[in-house]
């Protein structure tokens, strides 16, 4: 059994009020894309990376693999329109068998810890598939200009990356989604869909996602020391 890990770096980062993609800025002198394959390159549970991303960002991708010796950087595909379509590309890429293990991870999640990681494969190698995810500590409310009703947070979790799945069954519930038309916010959603049992992984508040400009002052911050 192979792993891979696939990192969608398609976006385009417009929450962020960036002319460059969020995760192709500079946080204290390093690009927080590679904060993100450090931890990757880093494991060694993992066996190749692929990235999904824009083609005008290719050079700068093999820059940075060179940069900071990304020696398990396997492939770089081009993004889709959508981040399911971004990583159906990157898994048609990877080297064929079925019962390879394949790890969807936010290129602008660049604070996963290694335990987290390890937990995510080890939960996925057990149960073919695996999401990370995190409790809320806030009251939650159903609303849009005013309070409509209240939830209950015990049954609220905000899901993260990495997924962990089986290649096979990423790879049939997402070829499902693309004959149907079926457009999910991530790859559990299409898995779900398919009837598949998800293992929920505990995850982190450290593991946030950057998406606005206070996210990047957050990382600066946080990066700063690490």
């Amino acid at each position: 059994m192979k792993v891979y890990a696939i990192i969608p770096s398609g976006g385009l980062g417009k929450r962020a009020n960036s002319p460059l993609p969020k995760q192709y800025l500079k946080s204290n002198g390093k690009e927080i894309i590679a904060y993100t394959l450090d931890i990757f390159q880093k494991s060694d549970l993992i066996d190749g990376i692929i990235i999904a991303a824009q083609k005008d960002y290719f050079s700068l991708l093999e820059e940075l693999k060179v940069k900071y010796c990304f020696s398990k950087i396997l492939n770089i595909t081009e993004g889709g329109k959508e981040r399911q379509n971004s990583v159906f590309n990157a898994l048609k890429s990877i080297p064929p068998g079925t019962d390879n293990l394949v790890v969807v991870h936010d290129a602008v999640r660049p604070l996963l810890s290694q335990n987290i990681l390890i937990n995510a494969i080890e939960t996925a190698k057990k149960h073919g598939s695996a999401v990370v995810a995190v409790k809320t500590n806030d009251t939650t409310i159903h609303g849009n200009e005013f309070v409509q009703s209240y939830a209950d947070r015990k049954e609220i979790l905000f899901v993260q990356t990495p997924q962990v799945f089986l290649f096979k069954i990423l790879f049939d519930a997402m070829k499902k989604a693309k004959e149907e038309k079926f457009i999910g916010t991530d790859e559990s959603m299409l898995v779900h869909r398919l009837g598949y049992e998800i293992k929920i992984v505990e995850g982190s508040s450290l593991n946030f996602k950057i998406t606005n400009s206070d996210d990047i002052k957050l990382f600066n911050v946080l990066s700063e020391h690490n």
